[in-house]
């Protein structure tokens, strides 16, 4: 067992280990800490260290799950078990959780989203079951304690023994909410704005800026994926592209399809939503929300910006500098959420809006 206390845990995409990395050092140079990362490509998963538990404490109070891009969950680890027997792994993993002299409301096993961790999943869900048992039957579970354990099993013989603050962190195992696609929507991208509701946007948030009645613009919207959350929301759409939308949305009398270019059309009046998901360079289509959000077009807007094959971390700092810039240069100040979303690939979902 290799004691922390001063590192931290992120999942990601696979593939994305990197740009996860990079993300939490940018964090870590604002407080001068001289943290690092250590990641493996593919793994789904970055351990970022800090130089002692004082350093550590700073990182945590500073660096929220929230404000991340790249990362799908945000740990702080306790301790690294590695060598778990077969026969009894739970034996080597109660001593750590013991250690922390906290007792939790919940415990997650769960391991990173690759190829090789997914392979674990009937082996989390047994040990879960054990490890819910011995701790309630050891009184370590207390159902108005603030914080969630987590254990990650990156392999059949190696553990992170981690902890959240659960307000303060995702709320479903590994980061990924599991949803299911609706028969009714025309195109699986449905799935993206799906989850960029329920990710970027709290409860109360949604209830409050998604009502009947209100109205919306899809930019590149066919077939129809994106309209088809907003319609279901009972908002009228205008849906703009020059290819055919699904039938099953025009007749639902709240969806109108414009032919047209996304990067050349405008509304007549300011909409309540402008969502979207056309396939381009991302600096051309920040450039283009940023003068949605300038012009005061759209109150909210969420859209994809597809990445590049390199420098992807440097390319969204990028973007998000150029929306901010436009937006402040006409005197409004923007709200910015992004992250990349379980149903993205090479791409981030953002959410934006004038405050």
């Amino acid at each position: 067992m290799t004691a922390s206390g001063r590192s931290f845990l992120a999942y990601c995409r696979p593939g994305f280990e990197g740009e996860c990395a990079q993300e939490l050092a940018a964090a870590d140079a604002e407080l001068a800490s001289g943290g690092f990362a250590r990641s493996q490509r593919n793994s789904g998963h970055v351990e970022f260290v800090l130089p002692d538990a004082q350093a550590a404490t700073r990182f945590a109070r500073s660096v929220s799950w929230r404000d991340l891009v790249f990362a799908r969950q945000l740990l702080r680890v306790i301790a690294k078990v590695e060598g778990l027997p077969r026969e009894d792994r739970l034996a080597s993993l109660l001593p750590p959780i013991q250690s922390s002299a906290r007792r939790y409301k919940d415990a997650w096993i769960e391991s990173p989203d690759s190829d090789a961790a997914r392979e674990l999943a009937g082996l989390c869900r047994s040990l879960n079951n054990a490890l819910i048992a011995r701790m309630k039957r050891e009184q370590m579970i207390d159902p108005t304690s603030a914080f969630r354990l987590h254990i990650c099993l990156t392999d059949a013989q190696t553990a992170f023994v981690a902890e959240a603050e659960i307000a303060e962190s995702s709320p479903w195992p590994g980061g990924i909410p599991r949803l299911r696609f609706p028969s009714a929507a025309p195109s699986r991208s449905t799935l993206k704005l799906e989850e960029a509701l329920l990710t970027l946007l709290d409860a109360d948030e949604r209830e409050r800026w998604l009502k009947p009645g209100m109205t919306g613009v899809d930019l590149g919207a066919a077939p129809g994926g994106w309209t088809w959350q907003l319609a279901r929301r009972s908002i009228s759409v205008t849906a703009v592209d020059n290819g055919p939308m699904d039938q099953g949305l025009l007749d639902s009398g709240l969806v109108t399809h414009l032919r047209a270019d996304g990067f050349r059309y405008q509304p007549q009046n300011p909409v309540d939503w402008m969502v979207c998901d056309m396939v381009e360079q991302p600096i051309k289509v920040a450039a283009r929300m940023a003068e949605w959000l300038a012009n005061g077009w759209c109150r909210h807007t969420i859209f994809n910006l597809k990445l590049p094959m390199k420098k992807r971390f440097d390319e969204v700092v990028l973007c998000r500098r150029l929306v901010e810039e436009r937006v402040d240069a006409v005197g409004k100040r923007m709200q910015w959420r992004a992250r990349q979303l379980y149903h993205d690939r090479e791409e981030i979902t953002v959410f934006a809006r004038i405050r």
